[in-house]
Protein backbone atom coordinates (compact mmCIF):
# COMPACT_ATOMS: atom_id res chain seq x y z
CA UNK A 1 0.00 0.00 0.00
CA UNK A 2 1.39 3.32 -1.00
CA UNK A 3 1.67 6.45 1.74
CA UNK A 4 -0.95 8.47 -0.56
CA UNK A 5 -3.86 5.58 -0.15
CA UNK A 6 -2.46 4.68 3.24
CA UNK A 7 -3.04 8.24 4.69
CA UNK A 8 -6.84 8.72 3.75
CA UNK A 9 -7.70 5.28 5.25
CA UNK A 10 -5.79 6.61 8.81
CA UNK A 11 -7.53 9.70 8.99
CA UNK A 12 -10.75 7.79 8.09
CA UNK A 13 -10.05 5.50 11.41
CA UNK A 14 -9.14 8.38 12.87
CA UNK A 15 -12.28 10.02 12.36
CA UNK A 16 -14.34 6.92 12.89
CA UNK A 17 -13.06 6.62 16.31
CA UNK A 18 -13.59 10.27 17.01
CA UNK A 19 -17.46 10.05 15.94
CA UNK A 20 -17.69 7.10 18.02
CA UNK A 21 -16.69 8.78 21.11
CA UNK A 22 -18.53 12.25 20.24
CA UNK A 23 -22.10 10.14 19.17
CA UNK A 24 -21.43 7.99 23.16
CA UNK A 25 -21.11 11.04 24.96
CA UNK A 26 -23.51 13.97 23.09
CA UNK A 27 -26.48 11.52 22.70
CA UNK A 28 -27.65 10.91 25.87
CA UNK A 29 -25.74 14.42 27.38
CA UNK A 30 -28.73 15.65 24.86
CA UNK A 31 -31.25 13.72 26.45
CA UNK A 32 -30.35 14.98 29.86
CA UNK A 33 -30.35 18.48 28.75
CA UNK A 34 -33.90 18.39 27.01
CA UNK A 35 -35.55 16.76 30.48
CA UNK A 36 -34.60 19.43 32.54
CA UNK A 37 -36.82 22.11 30.88
CA UNK A 38 -39.43 19.75 31.35
CA UNK A 39 -39.79 20.38 34.99
CA UNK A 40 -40.99 23.44 34.68
CA UNK A 41 -43.13 22.65 31.77
CA UNK A 42 -44.95 19.62 34.30
CA UNK A 43 -45.09 22.28 37.34
CA UNK A 44 -47.03 24.66 34.69
CA UNK A 45 -49.08 22.34 33.71
CA UNK A 46 -50.46 21.19 37.14
CA UNK A 47 -50.39 24.12 38.67
CA UNK A 48 -52.30 25.70 35.72
CA UNK A 49 -55.31 24.13 37.06
CA UNK A 50 -55.27 25.93 39.95
CA UNK A 51 -55.85 29.06 38.34
CA UNK A 52 -54.71 32.09 36.45
CA UNK A 53 -53.44 33.86 39.47
CA UNK A 54 -50.97 30.40 41.13
CA UNK A 55 -50.21 30.22 37.49
CA UNK A 56 -48.54 34.09 36.66
CA UNK A 57 -46.88 33.06 40.03
CA UNK A 58 -45.23 30.21 39.49
CA UNK A 59 -43.85 31.75 36.29
CA UNK A 60 -42.44 34.63 38.16
CA UNK A 61 -40.90 32.32 41.14
CA UNK A 62 -39.35 30.02 38.51
CA UNK A 63 -37.58 32.66 36.10
CA UNK A 64 -36.01 33.67 39.76
CA UNK A 65 -35.23 30.03 40.37
CA UNK A 66 -33.92 29.64 36.80
CA UNK A 67 -31.70 32.66 36.80
CA UNK A 68 -30.83 31.68 40.26
CA UNK A 69 -29.48 28.41 38.98
CA UNK A 70 -28.14 28.77 35.60
CA UNK A 71 -25.61 31.13 37.46
CA UNK A 72 -23.68 28.37 38.95
CA UNK A 73 -23.19 26.02 35.85
CA UNK A 74 -19.74 26.71 35.92
CA UNK A 75 -20.17 24.12 38.47
CA UNK A 76 -20.83 21.58 35.45
CA UNK A 77 -18.43 23.24 32.82
CA UNK A 78 -15.40 23.80 35.46
CA UNK A 79 -16.14 19.69 36.99
CA UNK A 80 -15.84 18.43 33.67
CA UNK A 81 -12.47 19.85 32.52
CA UNK A 82 -10.87 19.10 35.74
CA UNK A 83 -12.04 16.01 36.04
CA UNK A 84 -11.65 14.87 32.86
CA UNK A 85 -7.75 16.21 32.43
CA UNK A 86 -7.13 13.85 35.23
CA UNK A 87 -8.85 10.85 33.51
CA UNK A 88 -6.46 11.50 30.97
CA UNK A 89 -3.45 11.56 32.95
CA UNK A 90 -4.50 7.74 34.49
CA UNK A 91 -5.14 9.60 37.73
CA UNK A 92 -8.94 8.42 38.60
CA UNK A 93 -8.08 8.99 42.55
CA UNK A 94 -7.45 12.06 41.92
CA UNK A 95 -10.09 12.88 39.35
CA UNK A 96 -12.86 11.98 41.74
CA UNK A 97 -11.28 14.04 44.94
CA UNK A 98 -11.18 17.08 42.29
CA UNK A 99 -14.95 16.07 41.71
CA UNK A 100 -15.52 16.25 45.29
CA UNK A 101 -13.89 19.64 45.71
CA UNK A 102 -16.86 21.03 42.92
CA UNK A 103 -19.56 19.26 44.73
CA UNK A 104 -18.43 20.67 48.25
CA UNK A 105 -17.89 24.26 46.62
CA UNK A 106 -21.93 23.79 45.23
CA UNK A 107 -23.01 22.33 48.71
CA UNK A 108 -21.45 25.97 50.47
CA UNK A 109 -22.87 27.88 47.27
CA UNK A 110 -26.31 26.51 47.91
CA UNK A 111 -26.21 26.99 51.64
CA UNK A 112 -25.12 30.77 50.75
CA UNK A 113 -28.12 31.26 47.98
CA UNK A 114 -31.11 29.95 50.64
CA UNK A 115 -29.71 32.22 53.70
CA UNK A 116 -30.46 35.20 50.47
CA UNK A 117 -33.57 33.82 49.01
CA UNK A 118 -35.66 33.16 52.61
CA UNK A 119 -35.48 36.67 53.78
CA UNK A 120 -35.75 38.53 50.67
CA UNK A 121 -38.41 36.53 48.89
CA UNK A 122 -40.84 39.18 49.33
CA UNK A 123 -38.44 42.11 47.24
CA UNK A 124 -37.39 39.41 45.02
CA UNK A 125 -40.96 39.02 43.86
CA UNK A 126 -42.18 42.25 43.86
CA UNK A 127 -38.97 43.21 41.75
CA UNK A 128 -40.47 40.99 38.76
CA UNK A 129 -43.47 42.96 38.85
CA UNK A 130 -46.22 40.29 40.10
CA UNK A 131 -49.51 41.79 40.40
CA UNK A 132 -50.89 41.18 44.13
CA UNK A 133 -52.88 38.29 43.27
CA UNK A 134 -50.07 36.37 41.93
CA UNK A 135 -47.28 37.66 44.78
CA UNK A 136 -48.40 35.55 47.41
CA UNK A 137 -48.11 32.19 45.57
CA UNK A 138 -45.33 33.49 44.25
CA UNK A 139 -43.00 33.72 47.27
CA UNK A 140 -45.01 30.67 48.35
CA UNK A 141 -43.39 28.55 45.87
CA UNK A 142 -39.85 30.73 46.16
CA UNK A 143 -39.24 30.03 49.56
CA UNK A 144 -40.16 26.52 49.44
CA UNK A 145 -38.39 25.97 46.51
CA UNK A 146 -35.08 27.48 47.52
CA UNK A 147 -34.88 24.68 50.06
CA UNK A 148 -33.94 22.28 46.97
CA UNK A 149 -30.68 24.93 44.93
CA UNK A 150 -28.28 23.17 47.27
CA UNK A 151 -29.70 19.57 45.93
CA UNK A 152 -30.18 21.52 42.03
CA UNK A 153 -26.19 22.46 42.01
CA UNK A 154 -24.97 19.30 43.41
CA UNK A 155 -26.51 17.55 40.59
CA UNK A 156 -24.72 20.16 38.35
CA UNK A 157 -21.24 19.84 40.14
CA UNK A 158 -21.99 15.87 39.99
CA UNK A 159 -22.77 15.63 36.29
CA UNK A 160 -19.61 17.39 35.28
CA UNK A 161 -18.10 14.66 37.38
CA UNK A 162 -19.66 11.89 35.58
CA UNK A 163 -19.02 13.37 32.27
CA UNK A 164 -15.32 14.08 32.83
CA UNK A 165 -15.57 10.38 33.61
CA UNK A 166 -16.97 10.25 30.09
CA UNK A 167 -19.96 8.85 30.97
CA UNK A 168 -23.15 11.05 30.18
CA UNK A 169 -25.64 7.40 30.15
CA UNK A 170 -26.11 8.31 33.89
CA UNK A 171 -27.15 11.85 33.97
CA UNK A 172 -29.44 10.76 31.39
CA UNK A 173 -30.91 8.16 33.37
CA UNK A 174 -31.11 10.39 36.57
CA UNK A 175 -32.83 12.99 34.66
CA UNK A 176 -35.63 11.05 33.07
CA UNK A 177 -35.56 9.70 36.94
CA UNK A 178 -35.70 12.88 38.08
CA UNK A 179 -39.11 14.11 35.91
CA UNK A 180 -41.41 11.09 36.70
CA UNK A 181 -40.42 11.39 40.22
CA UNK A 182 -41.71 15.40 39.83
CA UNK A 183 -44.52 14.56 38.02
CA UNK A 184 -46.01 11.89 40.66
CA UNK A 185 -45.12 13.80 43.27
CA UNK A 186 -46.84 17.23 41.92
CA UNK A 187 -49.58 15.51 40.92
CA UNK A 188 -50.12 13.88 44.71
CA UNK A 189 -49.34 16.79 46.61
CA UNK A 190 -51.25 19.18 44.96
CA UNK A 191 -54.17 17.22 44.20
CA UNK A 192 -54.41 14.21 46.54
CA UNK A 193 -52.90 16.21 49.35
CA UNK A 194 -54.59 19.09 48.36
CA UNK A 195 -51.04 21.64 49.20
CA UNK A 196 -51.97 24.04 46.06
CA UNK A 197 -48.81 25.38 45.00
CA UNK A 198 -46.92 24.77 47.94
CA UNK A 199 -47.56 20.89 46.90
CA UNK A 200 -45.61 21.61 43.91
CA UNK A 201 -42.95 23.38 45.08
CA UNK A 202 -42.64 20.71 47.46
CA UNK A 203 -42.58 17.69 45.11
CA UNK A 204 -39.84 19.70 43.18
CA UNK A 205 -38.01 19.93 45.64
CA UNK A 206 -38.01 15.96 46.93
CA UNK A 207 -37.77 15.28 43.13
CA UNK A 208 -34.20 17.30 43.25
CA UNK A 209 -32.82 15.99 46.30
CA UNK A 210 -33.66 12.18 45.49
CA UNK A 211 -31.80 13.14 42.18
CA UNK A 212 -28.58 14.34 43.63
CA UNK A 213 -29.00 11.60 46.62
CA UNK A 214 -28.18 9.11 43.15
CA UNK A 215 -25.32 11.53 41.94
CA UNK A 216 -24.05 11.18 45.51
CA UNK A 217 -24.29 7.57 45.75
CA UNK A 218 -22.22 7.02 42.38
CA UNK A 219 -19.43 9.51 43.19
CA UNK A 220 -19.02 8.22 46.65
CA UNK A 221 -19.04 4.82 45.62
CA UNK A 222 -16.50 5.61 42.96
CA UNK A 223 -14.69 7.59 45.58
CA UNK A 224 -14.13 4.75 47.66
CA UNK A 225 -12.88 2.32 44.59
CA UNK A 226 -10.31 4.08 43.81
CA UNK A 227 -9.35 5.77 47.20
CA UNK A 228 -10.31 9.18 46.70
CA UNK A 229 -11.04 11.31 49.95
CA UNK A 230 -14.05 12.64 50.36
CA UNK A 231 -13.29 15.37 52.77
CA UNK A 232 -14.35 18.98 52.42
CA UNK A 233 -10.52 20.18 51.05
CA UNK A 234 -10.16 24.18 51.79
CA UNK A 235 -7.74 24.52 49.25
CA UNK A 236 -9.24 21.90 46.23
CA UNK A 237 -12.84 23.91 47.13
CA UNK A 238 -10.99 27.19 46.50
CA UNK A 239 -9.28 26.01 43.39
CA UNK A 240 -12.55 25.02 41.79
CA UNK A 241 -14.62 28.33 42.72
CA UNK A 242 -11.23 30.53 40.90
CA UNK A 243 -11.39 28.30 37.87
CA UNK A 244 -15.28 28.88 37.85
CA UNK A 245 -15.37 32.95 38.53
CA UNK A 246 -14.60 33.11 34.27
CA UNK A 247 -17.54 31.38 33.63
CA UNK A 248 -19.39 32.80 35.84
CA UNK A 249 -18.40 36.16 34.07
CA UNK A 250 -19.33 34.58 30.30
CA UNK A 251 -22.58 32.79 31.95
CA UNK A 252 -23.56 36.55 33.37
CA UNK A 253 -22.66 37.95 30.03
CA UNK A 254 -24.69 35.90 28.08
CA UNK A 255 -27.38 36.19 30.35
CA UNK A 256 -27.29 39.95 29.51
CA UNK A 257 -27.61 39.50 26.11
CA UNK A 258 -30.60 37.58 26.67
CA UNK A 259 -32.17 40.12 28.75
CA UNK A 260 -31.51 43.18 26.36
CA UNK A 261 -32.76 41.33 23.35
CA UNK A 262 -35.95 40.85 25.45
CA UNK A 263 -36.51 44.25 26.22
CA UNK A 264 -35.81 45.55 22.89
CA UNK A 265 -38.54 43.03 21.91
CA UNK A 266 -40.71 44.70 24.58
CA UNK A 267 -40.05 48.16 23.32
CA UNK A 268 -40.92 47.22 19.56
CA UNK A 269 -44.59 46.11 20.58
CA UNK A 270 -46.70 43.54 22.01
CA UNK A 271 -46.97 41.24 18.61
CA UNK A 272 -43.11 41.66 18.46
CA UNK A 273 -42.44 40.53 22.41
CA UNK A 274 -44.92 37.65 22.06
CA UNK A 275 -43.19 36.33 18.62
CA UNK A 276 -39.61 36.88 20.31
CA UNK A 277 -40.61 34.43 23.26
CA UNK A 278 -41.96 32.13 20.70
CA UNK A 279 -38.33 32.32 18.81
CA UNK A 280 -36.60 32.25 21.77
CA UNK A 281 -38.05 28.76 23.18
CA UNK A 282 -36.93 27.37 19.87
CA UNK A 283 -33.73 29.29 19.79
CA UNK A 284 -32.98 27.62 23.37
CA UNK A 285 -34.03 23.53 22.22
CA UNK A 286 -31.90 24.11 19.20
CA UNK A 287 -29.35 25.13 21.89
CA UNK A 288 -29.93 22.03 23.32
CA UNK A 289 -28.70 19.97 20.35
CA UNK A 290 -25.67 21.88 19.93
CA UNK A 291 -24.54 21.47 23.43
CA UNK A 292 -24.34 18.46 24.05
CA UNK A 293 -21.72 18.16 21.19
CA UNK A 294 -20.04 21.04 23.48
CA UNK A 295 -20.63 18.75 26.59
CA UNK A 296 -18.71 15.90 24.17
CA UNK A 297 -15.87 18.26 23.18
CA UNK A 298 -15.52 19.07 27.15
CA UNK A 299 -14.77 15.73 28.16
CA UNK A 300 -12.79 14.56 25.15
CA UNK A 301 -10.40 17.72 24.71
CA UNK A 302 -10.20 17.72 28.43
CA UNK A 303 -9.11 13.66 28.47
CA UNK A 304 -6.71 14.21 25.52
CA UNK A 305 -4.95 17.49 27.18
CA UNK A 306 -4.18 15.27 30.15
CA UNK A 307 -2.96 12.20 28.57
CA UNK A 308 -0.71 14.99 27.36
CA UNK A 309 -1.85 14.11 23.65
CA UNK A 310 -1.67 18.19 22.12
CA UNK A 311 -1.81 16.46 17.99
CA UNK A 312 -5.05 14.14 19.36
CA UNK A 313 -6.62 17.50 21.03
CA UNK A 314 -6.02 19.63 17.89
CA UNK A 315 -8.05 16.89 15.44
CA UNK A 316 -10.68 16.29 17.83
CA UNK A 317 -11.55 20.28 17.90
CA UNK A 318 -11.26 20.39 14.02
CA UNK A 319 -13.22 17.10 13.91
CA UNK A 320 -15.49 18.59 16.21
CA UNK A 321 -16.41 22.07 14.37
CA UNK A 322 -17.03 20.03 10.89
CA UNK A 323 -20.01 18.10 13.66
CA UNK A 324 -20.97 21.75 14.35
CA UNK A 325 -21.12 22.87 10.69
CA UNK A 326 -23.04 19.73 9.58
CA UNK A 327 -25.30 19.69 12.54
CA UNK A 328 -26.04 23.52 12.04
CA UNK A 329 -26.97 23.12 8.52
CA UNK A 330 -29.05 20.26 9.29
CA UNK A 331 -30.87 22.11 12.07
CA UNK A 332 -31.54 25.32 9.87
CA UNK A 333 -33.24 23.01 7.61
CA UNK A 334 -35.21 21.61 9.51
CA UNK A 335 -36.37 25.60 11.27
CA UNK A 336 -37.46 26.38 7.77
CA UNK A 337 -39.34 23.65 6.71
CA UNK A 338 -40.92 23.00 9.91
CA UNK A 339 -41.58 27.09 10.48
CA UNK A 340 -45.24 27.08 9.02
CA UNK A 341 -46.04 24.35 11.57
CA UNK A 342 -44.27 25.40 14.75
CA UNK A 343 -45.93 28.99 14.87
CA UNK A 344 -49.23 27.63 15.24
CA UNK A 345 -48.38 25.59 17.73
CA UNK A 346 -47.72 28.63 19.97
CA UNK A 347 -50.23 31.20 18.99
CA UNK A 348 -53.06 31.51 16.54
CA UNK A 349 -52.94 35.27 16.97
CA UNK A 350 -52.49 36.48 13.11
CA UNK A 351 -50.04 39.38 13.33
CA UNK A 352 -47.69 37.58 16.15
CA UNK A 353 -47.42 34.69 13.21
CA UNK A 354 -46.72 37.49 10.53
CA UNK A 355 -43.75 38.86 12.77
CA UNK A 356 -42.18 35.63 14.05
CA UNK A 357 -42.16 33.55 10.40
CA UNK A 358 -39.70 35.87 8.51
CA UNK A 359 -37.33 36.17 11.94
CA UNK A 360 -37.49 32.54 11.62
CA UNK A 361 -35.32 32.29 8.47
CA UNK A 362 -32.99 34.73 10.49
CA UNK A 363 -32.69 31.98 13.00
CA UNK A 364 -32.41 28.76 10.29
CA UNK A 365 -29.56 30.86 8.63
CA UNK A 366 -27.45 31.36 11.30
CA UNK A 367 -27.63 27.89 12.71
CA UNK A 368 -24.03 26.99 11.22
CA UNK A 369 -22.89 30.30 13.58
CA UNK A 370 -23.86 28.71 16.08
CA UNK A 371 -23.14 24.94 15.54
CA UNK A 372 -18.99 26.51 15.25
CA UNK A 373 -19.84 28.94 18.37
CA UNK A 374 -21.33 25.71 20.58
CA UNK A 375 -18.40 23.07 19.65
CA UNK A 376 -15.85 25.58 20.05
CA UNK A 377 -17.04 27.17 23.65
CA UNK A 378 -16.88 23.29 24.53
CA UNK A 379 -13.43 22.71 23.27
CA UNK A 380 -11.69 25.81 24.96
CA UNK A 381 -13.84 25.04 28.12
CA UNK A 382 -12.60 21.62 28.23
CA UNK A 383 -9.00 23.55 28.14
CA UNK A 384 -9.85 25.11 31.41
CA UNK A 385 -9.33 28.25 29.39
CA UNK A 386 -12.00 29.56 30.93
CA UNK A 387 -10.55 33.40 31.38
CA UNK A 388 -10.24 33.99 27.52
CA UNK A 389 -14.10 32.99 27.04
CA UNK A 390 -14.83 35.57 29.94
CA UNK A 391 -13.24 38.20 27.87
CA UNK A 392 -14.50 36.74 25.08
CA UNK A 393 -18.42 37.04 25.80
CA UNK A 394 -17.92 40.47 27.40
CA UNK A 395 -16.46 41.88 24.20
CA UNK A 396 -19.36 40.18 21.99
CA UNK A 397 -22.11 41.55 25.03
CA UNK A 398 -20.24 45.51 24.04
CA UNK A 399 -20.62 44.56 20.87
CA UNK A 400 -24.16 43.69 20.86
CA UNK A 401 -25.81 45.86 23.16
CA UNK A 402 -25.12 49.16 20.83
CA UNK A 403 -26.75 47.65 17.88
CA UNK A 404 -29.41 45.68 19.41
CA UNK A 405 -30.57 49.45 21.19
CA UNK A 406 -30.33 51.03 17.63
CA UNK A 407 -32.99 48.49 16.66
CA UNK A 408 -36.37 50.58 17.61
CA UNK A 409 -34.22 53.89 17.53
CA UNK A 410 -34.03 53.46 13.56
CA UNK A 411 -37.64 51.92 13.17
CA UNK A 412 -36.35 47.96 12.83
CA UNK A 413 -38.80 45.10 13.90
CA UNK A 414 -38.41 41.54 15.18
CA UNK A 415 -36.41 40.68 12.25
CA UNK A 416 -33.62 42.94 12.39
CA UNK A 417 -33.27 42.36 16.13
CA UNK A 418 -32.89 38.90 15.42
CA UNK A 419 -30.57 40.35 12.81
CA UNK A 420 -28.20 41.75 15.70
CA UNK A 421 -28.74 38.07 17.64
CA UNK A 422 -26.73 36.61 14.73
CA UNK A 423 -24.31 39.46 14.45
CA UNK A 424 -23.79 38.56 18.62
CA UNK A 425 -23.13 34.81 17.53
CA UNK A 426 -20.84 35.79 14.84
CA UNK A 427 -18.97 38.23 16.97
CA UNK A 428 -18.97 34.79 19.40
CA UNK A 429 -17.30 32.48 16.57
CA UNK A 430 -15.14 35.05 15.47
CA UNK A 431 -13.40 35.01 18.94
CA UNK A 432 -13.57 31.75 19.65
CA UNK A 433 -12.34 30.74 15.97
CA UNK A 434 -9.08 32.90 16.29
CA UNK A 435 -8.57 31.36 19.68
CA UNK A 436 -8.99 27.78 18.39
CA UNK A 437 -6.20 28.50 15.43
CA UNK A 438 -3.96 30.77 17.91
CA UNK A 439 -2.89 26.76 19.60
CA UNK A 440 -2.72 29.09 22.87
CA UNK A 441 -5.52 27.10 24.39
CA UNK A 442 -3.17 23.82 24.39
CA UNK A 443 -1.61 23.05 27.69
CA UNK A 444 -1.53 19.73 28.12
CA UNK A 445 -0.74 18.01 31.96
CA UNK A 446 -3.05 16.82 34.33
CA UNK A 447 -3.95 20.67 35.53
CA UNK A 448 -3.94 23.42 33.41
Amino acid sequence: MTQASAAPKDNRQRYGRHDREIIALAVPAFGALVAEPLFVMVDSAIVGHLGTAQLAGLGVASGLLTTAVSVFVFLAYATTAAVARRVGADDLSAAIRQGMDGIWLALLLGAAVIAVVLPTAPALVEMFGASDAAAGYAITYLRISSLGIPAMLVVLAATGVLRGLQNTRTPLYVAIGGFVANGVLNVGLVYGADLGIAGSAWGTVIAQCGMAAVYLFVVVRGARRHGASLRPDAAGIRACAQAGVPLLVRTLSLRAILMIATAVAARIGDAEVAAHQIILALWNFLAFALDAIAIAGQAIIARYLGANDAEGARAVCRRMVQWGIASGVTLGLLVVLARPLFIPLFTSDAAVQDTALPALIIVALAQPICGIVFVLDGVLMGAGDGRYLAWAMLLTLAAFTPAALLVPTLGGGLTTLWAAMTLMMTVRMLTLWLRSRSGRWIVTGATR
